[in-house]
């Protein structure tokens, strides 16, 4: 299977802070990683860097279509928070990055409209965002960040803000979704069963400077259920986790 992602020797600093450091790793065409650690550790600057959004200090990166220091028009990267524009309606918002991504309006918005059911939402298309859940609100935006169309989706924390319940709710519907779609996704989370959950890699970083400390390959094909994580070998991988976390 060829690699989607792929990141050499990657370090970042803000001013005299140094953010990454030395971080390497590949993602498989098809494939989910998760990048789980510390607060503060560049779990989300690695997104950024290879959205495009920030150029590295150090290190070389490829993304679907080619390698660049500065990111790649091969991933659609969605942020912390579902940044849902008020005055656009939800398919306003789902159609918005593929519109600014130079897709037709009306062939995006005729797309939006068949997903509108996959997504869960359909008969919402000309709601208000502040009329929506929260986990609607989420749906319009990985929608959105879906609709772009590029191979590989760069996912921030896209369940960070959710209750439990709608939390579990839309793992396994996002699992169900890569799976539809064929994509590539590298998700960062600080939510260790979401990770064991979804991924079939999980790379763990250690305290800032972030590096790779560990690389817990699943070999159990997804989706998996959120009560999968709960039985025995993934609590010790889940421990095993843990015990890192807490030793840097």
């Amino acid at each position: 299977m060829s690699d989607a992602v792929g990141v050499a020797g990657l370090t970042h600093r803000y001013g005299d802070v140094s953010v990454l450091e030395d971080i390497s790793f590949t993602v498989g065409a098809g494939a989910l990683a998760a990048l789980v650690g510390p607060t503060g550790c560049g779990k989300s600057t690695v997104l950024r860097i290879l959205a495009g959004l920030v150029q590295p200090t150090a290190g070389a990166i490829t993304v679907a279509d080619g390698k660049s220091r500065s990111g790649s028009h091969g991933a659609a990267y969605m942020p912390q928070g579902d940044t849902l524009l008020p005055w656009r309606t939800a398919l306003g918002n789902a159609t918005l990055g593929a519109e600014v991504g130079g897709i037709d309006r009306r062939v995006a918005e005729r797309r939006a409209r068949e997903l509108f059911e996959r997504f869960g939402l359909a008969g919402f298309e000309a709601a208000w965002p502040a009329t929506l859940s929260g986990g609607m609100r989420q749906r319009v935006a990985l929608l959105r960040t879906v609709l772009t169309d590029r191979p590989v989706l760069l996912l921030d924390e896209p369940f960070g803000a959710l209750d439990a319940i709608t939390r579990t709710d839309l793992q396994g519907w996002l699992g169900d979704l890569l799976r539809a779609e064929a994509r590539t996704a590298l998700l960062v989370t600080h939510d260790i069963d979401e990770a064991l959950r979804l991924a079939d890699d999980v790379l763990v970083l250690s305290s800032r400077p972030g590096r790779v400390i560990d690389r817990i390959a699943l070999a159990e094909p997804r989706p998996r259920s959120a009560e999968r994580v709960t039985e025995p070998d993934f609590a010790m991988l889940k421990r095993r986790v843990l015990r890192l976390l807490a030793d840097r």
